[in-house]
């Protein structure tokens, strides 16, 4: 059975909107076509694609068919990629040899990134890679256990993630590891825990009453860091605070204490605006998985990620 590239297209593009209004708008058809479309390709295939819903949702069978027009689309930009290489190389040479020739619309690739991936060391290198290449990013925030589901769902064409184990039909790649240590203000620590954490945990209760910052409620690194240290997790109040700079600052700010990497805290750490509880640290190690696609723009991609991570780690 065949896969109509033009309905997998307008499906992957109605997932992507959320609505068939909003696809309507990208593929400049009407509302009514969208749903025409889709409908036919459902009834093509004999399965549900679409949950109809806002935003819709594609079902399990849906997930495959999105997967496979946005791999299709990758490869036809790698086609047209060469075809306009050549065209430069007949005319002149370009200033990359890649990816600026020929004013060609850009490909949108979607990527799963950690949130403080994403407040950190991420940006400056897709910017970088979109002056280059004829590229925009479409990031989606997740924490970094689940943003291998994104990819396994065909939601993105690569995810940072904490899953070294590739999803099937890709590659695993690693990044380095990021280490969080516990911190907080010297007023915070004098108030909710004077002295520090002592080496043996004994006075680990102290935690129990003191406030904590979470990220959100899927953020378990401030629980790891209580249960490692005999403290019961289910005690502490918690703020939550929802995007990886400003939980940073809140810690700062004395709101709470909270696991930081160094990227956020080793200038405050030197300068004493911020103290170590004490404890261990919490490594998370890091991994960058793609389609298996041969692609090299995926690969470009890719090589500038792992190797910005790297030094970043180092």
């Amino acid at each position: 059975m065949e896969i109509p590239a033009e309905l997998a297209r307008t499906l992957a593009t109605v997932v992507a909107e959320g609505t068939f209004d909003a696809a309507s708008r990208v593929l400049q058809i009407t509302p009514s076509a969208v749903s025409q479309r889709v409908k036919a390709l459902e009834q093509h295939l004999g399965r549900v694609l679409l949950v109809r819903q806002k935003p819709v949702r594609a079902t399990e069978a849906g997930q495959a068919i999105v997967r496979y027009a946005r791999q299709l689309a990758l490869l036809e930009h790698e086609a047209l990629a060469g075809f306009a290489v050549d065209a430069v190389g007949a005319a002149g040479s370009s200033a990359d040899g890649v990816g600026r020739a020929g004013g060609r619309r850009p490909i949108a690739v979607p990527l799963a990134v950690n949130a403080d991936t994403l407040g950190t060391w991420i940006l400056p290198t897709l910017a970088g890679l979109a002056a280059r290449h004829p590229v925009v990013f479409d990031l989606h925030r997740d924490d970094q256990d689940f943003t291998a589901e994104l990819l396994e769902s065909g939601t993105v064409m690569a995810a940072i993630t904490s899953q070294a184990t590739p999803v099937a039909g890709c590659v695993s790649r690693p990044l380095g590891v990021m280490r969080y240590r516990a911190v907080a203000t010297p007023e915070y620590v004098a108030r909710w825990l004077p002295g520090g954490l002592a080496p043996d945990g004994r006075n680990a209760a102290a935690l129990t009453r003191a406030p904590l910052v979470d990220f959100d409620r899927r953020d378990d690194l401030q629980t790891g860091f209580l249960r490692f240290i005999g403290a019961d997790a289910s005690l502490p109040p918690r703020h939550y605070v929802p995007a990886s700079n400003d939980f940073a600052v809140a810690v700062k700010l004395g709101l709470g204490w909270g696991m930081l990497p160094g990227f956020q805290s080793d200038a405050e750490l030197a300068a004493g605006t911020l103290v170590a509880l004490g404890g261990p640290p919490i490594d998370v190690p890091l991994h960058w998985q793609q389609w298996n696609l041969r692609s090299s723009l995926l690969e470009t991609i890719a090589d500038a990620v792992v190797a910005e991570a790297r030094r970043a780690f180092a």
